[in-house]
C-alpha cells in the first residue's frame, strides 16, 4: 500500500491505509468510526477524507488509539468486516450466474458521485453512477468502471452578500485522496492518447492521459486525467472540469472519455463482454471498437453487428437540447481520416449519427448509441414512453410502443444514504444481514409493526440533527462574508427543531420550478406562520451550471425570500450542495418536495432516499414518483390529466394545488396529536414510504433488472 507522506502508523494498526483507499469506508459508518474516533474535529477538518486525514493527524493521536482497547477492538470489527466483504464468494450475480462471472461489465460514465472528498461529480447522473458501482460490488457483478478524474472537479458554490452564486474551483490533490496511479499486468503506469486536432495555436498532437484506480468495494474504477506532461497547457486543461469550456472542449473530453476509456481498458488487459454507456458521452467507444475490428480484417458491418450485440446504452434526458450533438464541420476535423479507418464513405460515417437540426444536421451522441446498441434504457416507465417517442423517428416503419428503448427505473444504494439511526432499527427489526434482502418486499412490510413511538422519536432525532446542521452552515457562511458577531451570535435560534420542516434540493434548472412556492407569498407566509395547524419551515439548496443565468436568477430569488419579512427563520438556503449536505437534509427533513414540470424529470433519485429515511414525497407525479405514489406514502402535486393554456396557468394550478394540499392535509396529519403526544396519522404516512420505496427503488432491485434484462442478454 503506498503511503507517502502519511504520518507513521503504528504497526498494530497500519492496515487502517487498506481501508482508507478503499471507498467501502464510504458505506459502512463503523468505518469511518474509526477515523472518528482518532480525531473527531480533524475527520470534519479534511471533510470525511480518510487518506488526507492519515496525511495531516498527530503522531500522538494514532499512538493514542493503537494502545486504546475500545478502539482496537472497533479496528479488528472493522477489518474482520471488510476482509469478510473482498473474499466474500456467496454473492448474488455468483449463485445466479455463476457461468458468466469471467465475463466483465465495462460501465463508462462522465462523472462518478461517490462521496463528498472525490469532487469528480455535479448531480443525479453522478450520484447514480456511483451509486450502480457501490451496488454492483455488493452484488458481486465483475464490473469496471471507466470516467474521469477531475483535477478541479465539479465547483465550491459560495453565495454572496447579495444572493450571487459564485464558483470556486479547487484543485484536488491526487496524494491526497483515495486514488492510485493504475499499472498495466507488468508493472507499468497506464497513459494512453488520442490525436486532435490544431486548435488554438496548437498543432495536430496527440494528448495523453494518465489512468488512475480508485477500488469501490470489490469494483476497480479507472479514471482518466490529462492534466500530465507532455500535454500543452489547454490540453491539460481538457480534464480539469466536468462540463467546463466550449463545444470544442467538451467534444475533445468525450473523444478521451470513448476513445481513450477503450485504450486504458486495452492496456488494462481487460476484455468487456458488455459495453455500458451511461448517457451519450462516451458513445465514441463504439467507433473505437469498430476500428479495432475493421483494423484486423472485419468488415464494418460485421463490426457494427457484434458491437450492438455487446452494448448497452442508458439515456437519462427527457429534453431534446440535453443530447450532445456537434456540427458536421467539427467533425471532419477531429476524425478527418476516421471513415478510412472503418473502410466506409464519408457519409455513411456521418449517417452514423445524423440528426437533422434547426441549424444543419449533427452528429448526435445519442443517435450513435442507439444506433449500435443491441439495448437501451430509460431511466422510470414514463421517461421510457418519453424517449420512445424522441426517438421514434429513428424507426419510421414501428408504431411508439414498438420502439427498441425499454426502462429501468432508477434506484439508490442504500447503505451509502441512510441515517445511521435508522441503520440501527432496522438491524433491530429485520435481523442483522437485512442489508443482504434489501429488495425484499415482506421483510420492509414488517416495518409497519415498529411501535409508533420508536419512529416518532428517530424523526425528531434527525429533525433535531438537520437544524443543528443547518446552524452550523450559516454559521460558517456569516464569518466567511464578515458579518457582525451579534448577527453570527443570533444563528443559535435559527429554525426549531419541532416544526414541520420540508427539503427542497437539487439542481437549479429551471424546469424544476425551485420558485414554484412562491407564486402566492402571502399565501405561503400564512401557511409558514401556522394556517394549517402549526408552523411551517423550508430548507432550500442545490446548484445552478455556472452558465445557467435563469437557475443562478432562480438561487438569488430563493436567497431574497429567506431575508423577506414574514418568510425570514422559517425559511433557509444552505450553500454549497453536495452529499454530505445531501445527507443531513435527505434524513432531517420531514418531507422532501419536488416541483418539475412534468414529464422533464426523467426520474430523480434524492426523493427515494428522503423516503428511505422516513421523509414521504410531496411532488408532482413525474419520474419515479409517478410509479411509487399510492395515495397513502406520501402526497402528489398537480392534476396530471389537466391540459394548460399556458406555463403560467400550469405553475398557478400546481402551486395552488401545493397550498391547498399543505393547509388541508400535510400540515394537520403532522400536528393532529394523540394523547401520547404522537402524531398517529403521520407516522403511518413515514412507515408506509419506508416500506414501499425502500425495497423498489433500491438499487438492489435496480441492478438486478439491468443484470437480468440487459447485461447477461448481451453476454449471451
Amino acid at each position: 500500500m503506498k503511503t507517502v507522506g502519511f504520518t507513521p502508523i503504528p504497526e498494530r494498526i497500519n492496515r487502517i491505509t487498506d481501508v482508507a483507499y478503499n471507498l467501502w469506508w464510504s458505506w459502512h459508518p463503523e468505518a469511518q468510526e474509526l477515523f472518528k474516533m482518532i480525531d473527531a474535529q480533524l475527520w470534519e477538518d479534511v471533510y470525511h477524507n480518510p487518506v488526507l486525514f492519515l496525511s495531516s493527524v498527530r503522531q500522538s493521536d494514532l499512538d493514542k488509539a493503537a494502545n486504546n482497547a475500545d478502539f482496537i477492538k472497533a479496528y479488528h470489527e472493522v477489518l474482520i468486516a471488510f476482509d469478510k466483504y473482498q473474499v466474500y464468494e456467496d454473492t448474488w450475480f455468483k449463485q445466479t450466474y455463476p457461468d458468466k462471472i469471467d465475463k466483465p461489465i465495462a460501465y463508462f460514465s462522465a462523472e462518478f458521485g461517490l462521496h463528498e472528498c472525490l469532487p469528480i461529480y455535479s448531480g443525479g447522473l453522478g450520484i447514480l453512477s456511483g451509486d450502480h458501482t457501490k451496488e454492483a460490488s455488493d452484488l458481486g457483478l465483475p464490473f469496471i468502471g471507466v470516467g474521469f478524474l477531475y483535477p478541479q472537479g465539479y465547483f465550491r458554490q459560495v453565495i454572496t452578500h447579495g444572493g450571487d452564486q459564485e464558483a470556486i474551483y479547487t484543485k484536488v490533490r491526487f496524494a491526497e485522496v483515495p486514488a492510485l496511479p493504475a499499472f498495466t499486468p507488468d508493472g507499468k503506469e497506464i497513459v494512453v492518447s488520442v490525436s486532435l486536432p490544431a486548435r488554438n495555436n496548437l498543432p495536430d498532437r496527440q494528448v495523453y492521459a494518465k489512468v488512475y484506480k480508485i477500488q469501490v468495494g470489490i469494483v476497480p474504477l479507472y479514471l482518466m486525467d490529462t492534466d500530465i506532461h507532455p500535454n500543452a497547457e489547454p490540453d491539460r486543461e481538457l480534464s480539469a472540469r466536468l462540463y467546463g469550456g466550449d463545444e470544442e472542449m467538451r467534444l475533445a473530453q468525450e473523444m478521451v472519455l470513448g476513445i481513450g476509456g477503450v485504450r486504458a481498458l486495452r492496456k488494462l488487459g481487460i476484455e468487456p463482454a458488455v459495453w455500458h454507456m451511461n448517457e451519450g458521452h462516451s458513445a465514441f467507444m463504439v467507433l473505437e471498437r469498430a476500428r479495432e475490428m475493421v483494423d484486423s480484417g472485419k468488415t464494418f458491418k460485421e463490426a457494427a453487428d457484434i458491437i450492438r450485440k455487446s452494448s448497452v446504452f442508458t439515456t437519462h434526458t427527457p429534453v431534446p437540447a440535453g443530447h450532445d450533438a456537434f456540427p458536421f464541420h467539427m467533425m471532419d476535423r477531429y476524425f478527418p481520416t476516421w471513415h478510412e479507418d472503418l473502410k466506409i464513405s464519408r457519409e455513411d460515417f456521418l449517417d452514423l449519427a445524423r440528426q437533422d437540426q434547426s441549424w444543419g444536421p449533427s452528429f448526435s451522441m445519442t443517435v450513435l448509441a442507439l444506433k449500435l446498441s443491441g439495448r437501451a434504457n430509460g431511466v422510470s416507465k414514463l421517461h421510457g414512453d418519453v424517449s420512445r417517442k424522441m426517438w421514434n423517428w429513428l424507426w419510421p416503419s414501428r408504431n411508439t410502443d414498438d420502439v427498441p428503448i425499454t426502462y429501468v427505473t432508477n434506484g439508490i444504494h442504500t447503505e451509502t444514504w441512510l441515517a445511521p439511526e435508522l441503520k440501527t432499527l432496522f438491524d433491530q427489526q429485520f435481523g442483522s444481514d437485512w442489508t443482504l434482502n434489501i429488495d425484499d418486499q415482506a421483510m420492509w412490510n414488517s416495518i409497519m409493526d415498529v411501535p409508533d413511538e420508536e419512529i416518532w422519536d428517530i424523526m425528531n432525532q434527525l429533525r433535531a440533527r438537520l437544524v443543528d446542521f443547518i446552524r452550523l452552515r450559516t454559521r460558517q457562511r456569516m464569518i466567511r462574508l464578515g458579518m457582525h458577531p451579534n448577527e453570527i451570535q443570533s444563528v443559535k435560534n435559527l429554525f426549531n427543531p419541532k416544526t414541520l420542516t420540508i427539503g427542497f434540493a437539487r439542481r437549479f434548472a429551471t424546469y424544476k420550478r425551485a420558485t414554484l412556492i412562491f407564486h402566492d407569498t402571502e399565501r405561503l407566509k400564512r401557511i409558514v406562520h401556522g394556517s394549517g395547524g402549526g408552523p411551517v419551515q423550508f430548507v432550500f439548496s442545490g446548484k445552478a451550471h455556472p452558465r445557467d443565468e435563469p437557475g443562478k436568477n432562480f438561487i438569488r430569488e430563493v436567497y431574497y425570500r429567506s431575508h423577506e419579512a414574514g418568510l425570514a427563520g422559517h425559511l433557509i438556503f444552505i450553500e454549497d450542495y453536495d452529499m454530505n449536505v445531501s445527507r443531513n437534509m435527505l434524513a432531517g427533513a420531514d418531507v422532501w418536495m419536488n416541483t418539475p414540470r412534468r414529464p422533464m424529470e426523467a426520474s430523480g433519485t434524492s426523493g427515494e432516499k428522503a423516503a428511505l429515511n422516513g421523509s414521504p414525497n410531496f411532488s408532482i407525479l413525474d419520474g419515479w414518483w409517478d410509479e411509487a405514489y399510492n395515495g397513502k406514502n406520501g402526497w402528489s402535486i398537480g392534476d396530471v390529466d389537466a391540459q394548460y393554456n399556458s406555463e403560467y396557468d400550469q405553475n398557478h394550478a400546481d402551486a395552488t394545488s401545493i397550498y391547498e394540499t399543505l393547509e388541508q392535509k400535510l400540515v394537520p396529519a403532522f400536528y393532529n396529536r394523540g394523547d401520547d403526544g404522537i402524531p398517529h396519522e403521520w407516522v403511518q404516512h413515514v412507515k408506509e414510504s419506508i416500506r414501499t420505496v425502500a425495497p423498489q427503488f433500491s438499487m438492489t432491485r435496480m441492478i438486478k433488472d439491468y443484470t437480468n434484462d440487459l447485461y447477461v442478454p448481451s453476454m449471451e
